[in-house]
């Protein structure tokens, strides 16, 4: 008797293990072939050709230090296009303060941004980066607002301002 307890009790603790805020985690490590992209420079010609904060981020995905974005507080119209190769990525209308500290808008130009999965802190996330020359943009998170519920949240420094006129 007490031992049919138990396994009854076994399975119904196992069968009650909660996954609904469970994070997918990064297990293995998949080999996966480098794109070409259209725009391709060595190491060399992009450190040469970038700023050192720009190059960081852009060619070895690093994270600028919140709220130091010029672009956090531009109200200006125009387009925000990639700092390495200068494709249009986001439209000004687009963009929407988060209050992350991150440039963030909830709609990319479609088909010049790319993206790939991140693993870098433990848990999956979706990477962007420049459709044209493979720049590191940032990531892009559920939790935006109407109409696509996307923040694309974007390190400033790899981005380039164009004033609509």
């Amino acid at each position: 008797m007490i031992r049919q307890i138990a396994i009854i009790l076994c399975f119904a603790l196992v069968g009650c293990k909660g996954t609904s805020q469970q994070k997918e985690l990064a297990s293995e490590k998949v080999e996966k072939t480098k794109p070409i992209y259209k725009v391709t420079k060595t190491e060399a010609e992009w450190k040469e050709l970038l700023p050192t904060d720009a190059y960081y981020v852009l060619r070895k995905a690093a994270t600028e230090t919140p709220f130091t974005s010029e672009f956090l507080d531009n109200k200006e119209k125009g387009t925000y296009v990639c700092a390495a190769c200068a494709t249009p990525l986001f439209e000004s209308t687009t963009k929407f303060d988060s209050g992350t500290g991150w440039p963030s808008f909830y709609q990319e130009i479609e088909g010049n941004v790319g993206y790939d999965v991140d693993y870098k802190i433990g848990y999956k996330r979706t990477e962007e980066h420049c459709a044209t020359c493979g720049g590191h943009l940032g990531h892009v998170f559920e939790d935006g607002p109407a109409p696509t519920g996307e923040r694309h949240c974007i390190n400033g420094v790899a981005l380039k301002f164009v004033p609509e006129s």
